[in-house]
């Protein structure tokens, strides 16, 4: 545990997870030149991404019950094949049709690699660095972005579409081959005691029905659909078109893509270090994101006339930390659950903020269409984006009202089982969970 063969594995892993993001964050940066490529509306381009979103949130909890009588070796393997196979169809799409098949490949391949290789770390890893090395799992799998929003669309502005898309299918196949010439369970055979996984089907099911039903998993679903949802919504589809619709170039929409990355290089690893630290304030962090998120994209929304170009840099940076911050959902979910539920728990809360994301895809799509047909402006001009852009309040507000149900049901459940309350006392729950294996 803890060794080089750990971080190796680790190390190709993570590149499977980069590789899955490029595939899935493509159409982010190329909404424009689909829209003109098969001629649809914004409501219909929302549908192809609200596409491969939904398959990718309807899969998550199959996944997670598959991780738990698997392991996560098999579904890393599916997931790139799946991944490679849709860019691929979407390469060679001449319509709408196809090319939503392709990205409803990519959704159901991109579904099994993150929380498969968040399932891998308890296999390779224990102590106090599990919380840091889940954060920069997830900060590194961001550098998948960046190389859609520079490479990939440097090659889709002078190569075209199908060349674009062809670059992306081979890369993921890559990492297809060094996934299965290295990527394995655990140091041990898993049947031998490396994790314990149930032997049947009907054993995964009861395992799932018991992580859904602790409070503790619950409180991480609600973290991760109010923290990730808005960064999601920007970054895979109308990020780039605000931006272009505010007057931006490519390429500066494309820069203020990577600030998100950037800076959840810098806030992801001081994130783990305080959930490491302060376990029973995680729920402030998320809290502390969700509030930054709202007040920044609040002063976007209600600025007299266009945005400042230093607002909207703040507002990246706020979904920057947003990303992170997500990823205390699934925290959460390994200090609530026994490590051989971990993957039903951490596909639970992976639907989080998916699930809100393609409901506000799609609600802004539609929204637009329907103020532009008013105002009698373009589909991506800045006052339809404007009045869209506001059904966040409602769907995250309704995740913020739900994470505080949950974050009060899992403290009276910490209280009536460790007889400990939140407060002081922290560092003595800490060490019980400690003694149970929970690390």
């Amino acid at each position: 545990m803890n060794s080089r063969r750990a971080f190796l594995v680790w190390g190709i892993a993570v590149l499977a997870y980069v590789l899955a993001v490029v595939q899935r964050s493509t159409l982010g940066v190329s909404g424009v030149d689909a829209q003109e490529r098969f001629a649809v509306s914004a409501a219909v381009l929302s549908t192809l991404a609200v596409v491969q979103i939904a398959v990718y949130a309807a899969l998550q909890i199959p996944v997670g019950i598959a991780l738990d009588r698997f392991g996560p070796r098999r579904l890393v393997l599916l997931g790139a094949v799946l991944l490679v196979v849709g860019q691929a169809v979407v390469a060679v799409s001449p319509t709408i049709g196809p090319a939503v098949v392709g990205r409803v490949l990519v959704g159901a391949g991109d579904a099994m690699t993150f929380i498969s290789v968040i399932r891998l770390l308890p296999m390779w890893f224990s102590g106090r660095i599990l919380p840091q090395i889940s954060q920069w799992t997830g900060n590194l799998g961001q550098v998948g972005q960046v190389l859609s929003a520079f490479p990939f669309a440097l090659l889709l502005h002078t190569t075209g579409w199908g060349t674009a898309y062809g670059v992306a299918a081979g890369a993921g196949a890559v990492g297809l081959v060094l996934a299965f010439a290295v990527v394995r369970n655990g140091p041990v055979p898993v049947r031998t005691g490396a994790i314990p996984l149930p032997h049947s089907w009907g054993g995964a099911l009861r395992t799932f029905a018991h992580a859904v039903r602790r409070p503790g998993t619950q409180l991480g679903f609600w973290s991760h659909y109010v923290t990730q949802s808005s960064g999601t919504v920007f970054s895979l589809l109308w990020g780039v078109p605000m931006l272009r619709g505010l007057g931006y170039t490519p390429t500066e929409a494309a820069g203020f893509l990577t600030v998100i990355v950037v800076t959840g290089f810098v806030a992801g690893p001081l994130l783990g270090v305080l959930c490491a630290r302060y376990p029973l304030r995680r729920s402030n962090l998320v809290l502390g994101c969700v509030a930054l998120l709202a007040v920044v994209w609040t002063a976007v929304l209600t600025w007299p006339g266009q945005p400042p170009t230093w607002l909207l840099v703040l507002l990246v940076v706020a979904m920057g930390i947003g990303g992170p911050g997500s990823l205390i959902g699934f925290d959460f979910a390994r200090s609530f659950n026994p490590v051989g539920a971990l993957g039903s728990a951490n596909g639970l809360v992976n639907v989080g903020g998916f699930l809100a994301a393609f409901v506000m895809m799609y609600l802004v799509g539609t929204i637009l269409d329907a103020a532009s047909q008013a105002t009698g402006q373009t589909v991506f001009a800045w006052a339809n984006f404007r009045i869209a852009l506001t059904v966040q309040y409602v769907v995250v507000g309704f995740g913020v009202a739900m994470l505080l149900h949950a974050r009060h049901r899992t403290r009276r459940v910490l209280h009536e089982q460790e007889g400990i309350r939140v407060g002081p006392l922290w560092v003595a729950l800490v060490a019980r969970l400690r003694k149970r294996g929970v690390q």
